[in-house]
């Protein structure tokens, strides 16, 4: 796997996001990951602590309006995480953290999914409360509470930092 993430490191793209010190680069594209997160993962959790109880006056289906930003987000966030995936291909790639954070991202998403689905199909009635739907807002929450922090570990927990080093 060496040769393909020395590869990577070298390639022009790898090089300007990592080596630029334009704000346009690894810091642009880290603020641009974070604001993604802000949408994707501020919507959603809203969403689950709607679910969950809060906030009863606010109809759980005007939430759905907010779909399209998520939505965006994700897309934000997946952009700039490859983007940045490609500065640090070996750091990223060889740590079981970063095999948590993309797991736990998948889970919260098909979590949140399921939920939407359910407050979507009862459209503008009201939307009674099921256990089920307490424990799909809670997983969401969890799980993205754990992909954040999994995120955040990223940055410390790494045994290689570039391929090209060893």
């Amino acid at each position: 796997m060496d040769p393909v993430f020395v590869w990577l490191e070298q390639t022009a793209l790898s090089v300007w996001v990592r080596e630029s010190p334009s704000m346009f680069a690894f810091p642009g594209i880290l603020t641009l990951h974070t604001i993604g997160m802000a949408f994707l993962v501020g919507l959603t959790s809203a969403f689950s602590l709607r679910t969950l109880g809060f906030a009863e006056r606010v109809p759980a289906s005007e939430l759905l309006r907010f779909v399209p930003v998520v939505w965006f987000g994700f897309v934000l966030n997946l952009v700039s995480g490859v983007l940045l995936l490609m500065a640090y291909p070996a750091k990223a790639l060889t740590n079981p953290v970063f095999y948590l954070k993309l797991t736990t991202i998948a889970l919260a998403l098909l979590a949140v999914r399921a939920l939407g689905r359910r407050v979507a199909a009862a459209s503008s009635a009201p939307v009674p409360v099921w256990p089920k739907d307490h424990v799909l807002a809670s997983l969401t929450l969890a799980f993205w509470v754990v992909s954040v922090t999994a995120g955040r570990f990223l940055a410390y927990t790494h045994s290689r930092l570039l391929a090209s080093d060893f």
